[in-house]
């Protein structure tokens, strides 16, 4: 399979290969697509020089190798591509499976090792903070300990060896309102909640609770500076906490399902400065929950649906001021509600696939999914018997949400693909149609406004494999198409068929460039090699961060 770079501006026209990296149909492997400084930066491979870093300015001629790292077709594979403050970050791998940390201006002569040691320096879970990297390393000596770097070797250090008899594992690295927290090991502990202001005395354990196996905190959710998060102590079970960052502040919110019980809070959102979450305490199933972060103000919000059975509410989106989410109250099965932050006003807003006769009791679902915010209107996936999976869109009203386009006409559905958005435009990356497979289509709420952006494998085969590989950067979605003469490459669209081409052909002729697995973060993408080397996945945790012509649209 081949991958190319494409952009797009949401028309067949604007839909076009940037730049053939690897001539022919190999494809160039994009992985790690970056926005730094106006620029795009992604890992690509050109049959020459193998996985190495690339950068872009959306044209064919802006589009280039930065630099050969491990000279021949091997390629150095880099990784977790962060950018600090317009320094780009990123690990390496060597030969004999070394890994280290190099950095890059976006230039050759400024793309350059961080820190050269003996055993290497393995760096995963980038994150920014305040404009320190900070990430989980590996000297060989310590294991798997919390490092930061300002960019220099003197300034590249384990911050604090967390395990001195093994690895500490730090990982779910979070940025809360400039405070770094993260999960790591404690060699007698296990598993807790820490804090780290980048010294090793300001390198906090924050929890000590159920010793050895840990609190196992999870879930870690910023709500105007207080991260909620889930843990798991003995005489409560897995409960609702909260941390300031100290360690008297980091507390047991409420035991929502008494004793050693779990309410096993989870689905945590910000909305209205509050927390909300689906919790079960015990009595009425997995419901809707609000937390102001007191005991008092922790309270059931909603039993949705009535009795022991859950309404289970998740995907969660805040659009003007009202918060959807899909539940089911026992009768109309899984379709899509909403709130204003009041019970009266928590609703559902419609029976999108009525309640058959049916003993399948999930056959009666429309099961909302991908609930994305695009200029105050939402949008979301929906499935009922006539249509199947298709596009909708809601203004929160019964006679405001509505099929936007049978996208594949009949009960088939067009395969529920991943939703976009760039400057008001979106974009549906895959959408089936049995004519031209899946390809780019792009929506603006109507029927006739929801069309094929281009068709870049012509006829019925798929030009979309990877369909979570994307980047929506100021008006314009960048993502990995594939067609038979360059393979699979990175392509951009400004939502016209003109305006849709293939950035560069990385990997010259059929071979590909290979971009995986988007997480679900809105201001980069996060791809994965099918190279065979090691992979890993990561994401950005500032959303609406701004970085010139490649800045990312925010995404709910």
């Amino acid at each position: 399979m081949a991958f190319r770079r494409g952009k797009s501006d949401g028309t067949e026209a604007g839909t076009v290969l940037v730049k053939d990296i690897r001539p022919g149909p190999s494809g160039s492997e994009i992985q790690e697509l970056t926005a730094m400084n106006g620029r795009l930066f992604f890992a690509a491979d050109d049959g020459m020089a193998g996985l190495e870093p690339w950068t872009s300015d959306g044209t064919a001629a802006g589009t280039r190798l930065v630099k050969d790292i491990d000279p021949g077709i091997t390629g150095s594979a880099p990784e977790f591509l962060t950018n600090v403050n317009g320094t780009l970050f990123f690990r390496v791998e060597g030969p004999a499976g070394r890994f280290d940390l190099w950095k890059s201006d976006g230039t050759a002569g400024g793309t350059v090792p961080v820190k050269l040691q003996v055993g290497g320096l393995d760096a995963v879970d980038l994150v920014n903070v305040n404009g320190t990297l900070f990430f989980d390393g590996n000297d060989g000596v310590a294991g798997m300990e919390l490092w930061k770097s300002d960019g220099t070797a003197a300034g590249t250090m384990l911050v604090a060896d967390l395990d001195p008899s093994g690895d500490g594992f730090p990982f779910e690295l979070t940025n809360a309102n400039g405070t770094l927290f993260f999960r790591a090991q404690d060699p007698a502990l296990g598993e807790q909640l820490w804090t780290s202001d980048g010294t090793s005395a300001g390198t906090v354990r924050l929890t000590d609770i159920n010793p050895p196996r840990g609190a196992r905190a999870r879930f870690l959710t910023n709500v105007n500076g207080t991260l909620f998060f889930q843990a798991d102590d003995p005489p409560t079970g897995q409960e609702l906490w909260k941390s300031d960052g100290t360690r008297g502040g980091t507390v047991l919110v409420k035991d929502v399902n008494p004793a050693t019980a779990d309410s096993q809070p989870q689905q945590l959102a910000a909305f209205k400065s509050r927390l909300w979450f689906d919790a079960n305490d015990g009595q009425v199933g997995g419901e809707l929950w609000e937390s102001d972060g007191t005991a008092a103000g922790t309270t059931l919000f909603k039993d949705i649906n009535p009795g022991v059975s859950s309404s289970g509410p998740q995907s969660m989106a805040e659009v003007n001021g009202t918060l959807f989410f899909a539940a089911d109250d026992g009768m109309t099965g899984r379709e899509l509600w909403k709130t204003d932050g009041t019970p009266e006003g928590t609703v559902l807003v419609k029976d999108i696939n009525p309640n058959p006769i049916d003993p399948d009791p999930t056959a009666s679902d429309s099961d909302p999914g991908d609930l994305t915010n695009v200029n105050g209107t939402l949008f979301f996936f929906a499935k009922e018997p006539a249509h199947g999976d298709e596009l909708w869109k809601s203004d929160g009203t019964a006679a405001g949400t509505v099929l936007v386009k049978d996208i594949n006409p009949g009960p088939g559905g067009s395969d529920r693909p991943p939703l976009f958005a760039a400057d008001g435009t979106l974009f549906l990356l895959g959408a089936f149609e049995p004519s031209t497979g899946h390809e780019l289509w792009k929506s603006d709420g109507t029927a006739a406004g929801t069309v094929l952006v281009a068709n870049i494998n012509p006829g019925p085969p798929d030009s979309i494999f990877s369909r979570f590989s994307a980047t929506a950067s100021n008006g314009m979605l960048f993502f990995d198409a594939f067609e038979p003469t360059t393979g699979a490459e990175v392509w951009k669209t400004d939502g016209t068929g003109a305006g849709t081409a293939r950035l560069t052909d990385i990997n010259p002729g059929p071979g590909s460039s290979q971009p995986f697995d988007r997480r679900g973060r809105p201001d980069v993408g996060s791809l994965r090699s099918s190279t065979g080397r090691s992979s890993s996945l990561r994401s950005s945790r500032t959303p609406g961060s701004s970085c010139g012509p490649f800045a990312a649209a925010p995404r709910w």
